[in-house]
Parts: C-alpha cells; structure tokens; sequence
C-alpha cells in the first residue's frame, strides 16, 4: 500500500506528473511513455501513481484537460466571441487555433493522433468523459448552429480540416506555409459566411 502523502506533497506531486505527462505524452505518445518515466520525476515509485490517477490514461485525460481549458480561453474567448462579424470571428478563432497547433505541442498531439484520445475514453468512466463535454469544439458548434445556415457537424468539419493544415506545413514547404494558411483561412472563413 503506498504511503500516505501530505495535502502539500499531493499538490506537488500532481503538479509534477502533470507538467511530465504534458511533455512526455505530447512528444512521445500515450503508449510509448511508460509509468517509471512518469513517476520518477515526481519521486514516487510506479504504483504511487494510482494515489494520484486511476491510470495512465486518466493522467493523459487531466493533463489534455489543464490543456484544454488555457486553449479554450485562448482560441474561444480571446477570439472566437470578441464580439464583430461571423466571419472575423472565425477568421480570429482560426488563426489563434493554428498558432496553438503551431506552439503548443499536445494540443498538436491530440489533434494529430485521435486514436489516443479514443483509448483514453475506453478507460474513463462517463462521467469523467462528461467533464470534456464544454471544450473549445463544443463551443465552436453551438457558435456555427447559433451564426451559420447548413448542418454544423459538416461546418465543423471543414473547419476542422483546414485546421489540419498545419500538421502539413512541411509538406506545403515552411516558406509558404504562413501565406498559404493566411490564403486559406480566408477563403473558407469567406465560403462559409457568404
């Protein structure tokens, strides 16, 4: 049985095996990091981690939630809702959204490789998944129900997909990548509010 902690070495526990998680998750992956390099940083041992999480994969949901939050106030507040035209809001909601995909490595990761979100919400429990309900697409759907004309699961999806761009700005070749996003961020945000 692990040791009991003090409220001040829980807090600081939790702290570290989340800063870990974040970095070790979006560089590595869910499968690819194991307990020990979770755990060590934190100075526990490998069981101790259940004190703290249910499972590995409960770390990666709480670490994509801290996540989600700074990104929503980011990409939701500070831009989608400040207020102006449909069209400047999504103009502003995309182009904070690609800069977090440029900068922020798991929301890239989650973006990037769905797979392990899917195998963190086979291990959650409902009402765990429920506390994910209110993240930034959520809130971007009621936006395009509440703004836009058409089916909002299909707007979403072509907002989604120009927010793959970035997952190919190699490809695009990174000295055109910055006027191609900017090219295209126009032409869909202009498409769907014409």
């Amino acid at each position: 049985m692990p040791a009991a902690f003090t409220e001040e070495e829980r807090r600081r526990i939790t702290e570290r095996l989340l800063d870990t998680a974040t970095h070790l998750f979006a560089t590595q992956g869910l499968r690819k990091t194991s307990l020990e390099e979770l755990t060590a940083p934190a100075g526990i041992a490998k069981t101790s981690l259940y004190a703290f999480f249910d499972s590995k994969e409960d770390l990666y949901f709480e670490a994509a939630l801290r996540q989600s939050e700074q990104v929503r106030r980011r990409v939701i507040d500070e831009a989608l809702l400040q207020g102006g035209d449909t069209r400047e809001a999504l103009r502003r909601f995309l182009r904070a959204t690609v800069a977090e995909l440029d900068t922020n490595p798991l929301y890239r990761r989650l973006l990037s490789h769905p797979e392990e979100m899917a195998a963190v919400a086979a291990r959650l429990t409902p009402e765990r998944m429920a506390q994910a309900a209110r993240g930034p697409m959520g809130d971007l759907l009621e936006f395009l129900r509440d703004r836009l004309e058409g089916d909002p699961e299909v707007l979403l999806g072509v907002l989604r997909a120009v927010l793959l761009t970035p997952l190919h700005a190699d490809h695009l070749g990174r000295e055109l990548y910055p006027a191609v996003i900017d090219r295209l961020i126009d032409a869909v945000t202009e498409g769907l509010t014409s």
